[in-house]
């Protein structure tokens, strides 16, 4: 079986790395063979997050290349495709080059939808404000993180829809250990697009860390410039970032409450708990189904909440370890590339018509 991957980003995009790249060593040996035909480059995300503004020649030839790829379509049993073929396009163009005799599978772990329907511009709103439903519609299946995005799916008018949750590598994840600071290590991990909801949680740290009771670690944060917390950050690689959560006491994930927030998949939490860690987060869309407070960690809604979660946590290293190594087994139970790689590829196989 040959697939066509029309990923949104290489390996550096966490979307494309977590949703597709990492399966493709359990897909080849299945017998399904992979083209890799990335919208956006690597490149591009470093410009991102680096702050600089996105070039628009390299943008023209990105979409170039993707109708190139696009051309070579009758070659594939299948198009595997991230969010949408061409972004801020209209719909009618998509549904055109997605329209002819190769299926497609297309993939959401957030609710890009709401780029454009909830859009401040009318305009947007208008062109562009059902052209995710109509790609939804289209597809042969439509893949989920989360039961919002599942939902708004099958509202679209989605033929089959199937969930499958963000997953980690056990192979990158080995059985954790305690770590050794000498101040309790508050951690969190992300990029730059999303350390603004670091900002939520500013004052309560400050409070928390007074005194040097204890610090913050932000791995793949921009620069807050926070003089009142005691904070360090390390830039983000796929190569330590197992490492770095690693040296964590607690991991901590704070959302605003918002339609954007509803779709998100909480990567970071099962991130945090398979290195065996406590967490905290807001009760924020699935947040609340991998977070079962008291067992693997707390959900904090006010300042209130977030303090006594972070303090009870600091004063009791028993808790950490036992909620650490709840969160663990939730991991592999149910979060694991080996157990969901197997579900992926018959998800492709019936999208293509090969089930």
């Amino acid at each position: 079986m040959n697939v066509l991957l029309l990923s949104r980003y290489g390996n550096l995009g966490a979307s494309s790395r977590i949703r597709s790249y990492q399966y493709l060593p359990y897909l080849r040996e299945q017998g399904i063979e992979v083209t890799l035909a990335p919208l956006l480059p690597d490149d591009y995300l470093r410009d991102l997050y680096a702050g600089k503004r996105p070039a628009v020649i390299p943008i023209l030839a990105a979409y170039v290349r993707r109708i190139g790829a696009l051309m070579q379509r009758q070659k594939f049993d299948l198009l595997w495709v991230e969010y949408e073929i061409f972004p801020w396009l209209p719909g009618w163009l998509e549904s055109l080059l997605l329209s002819k005799a190769t299926p497609y599978l297309v993939d959401y772990d957030d609710a890009i939808f709401h780029r454009y329907d909830l859009h401040t511009q009318p305009l947007v709103r208008r062109l562009l404000g059902h052209k995710i439903d109509s790609v939804m519609r289209h597809a042969s299946t439509v893949v989920v993180g989360s039961e919002y995005l599942r939902d708004h799916a099958i509202k679209a008018g989605a033929r089959r829809v199937e969930m499958l949750p963000p997953s980690i590598d056990l192979a990158r994840y080995p059985s954790p250990t305690p770590a050794q600071n000498e101040m309790f290590t508050i951690g969190w991990i992300g990029s730059p697009t999303t350390t603004r909801y670091l900002h939520r949680v500013h004052d309560l740290l400050a409070d928390v860390c007074m005194h040097d009771k204890a610090r913050v670690v932000l791995v793949g944060a921009s620069d807050l410039g926070w003089q009142d917390v005691p904070h360090a950050i390390h830039p983000w690689s796929e190569n330590t970032e197992v490492a770095d959560i690693g040296g964590f006491d607690i991991g901590i994930m704070p959302l605003e409450s918002g339609p954007w927030e509803l779709g998100k998949c909480g990567y970071k939490l099962i991130q945090y708990m398979a290195c065996g860690k406590p967490v905290v987060a807001s009760p924020v869309g699935i947040n609340t189904r991998i977070v079962e407070p008291g067992i693997n960690g707390y959900l904090a809604e006010t300042k209130h909440d977030w303090v006594q979660a972070l303090t009870a946590l600091m004063a009791d290293a028993g808790s950490r370890r036992d909620m650490g190594a709840a969160g663990r087994t939730k991991v592999e139970r149910d979060y694991t590339v080996q157990l969901n790689a197997p579900r992926l590829a018959a998800m492709l196989r019936t999208a293509a018509g090969q089930a």
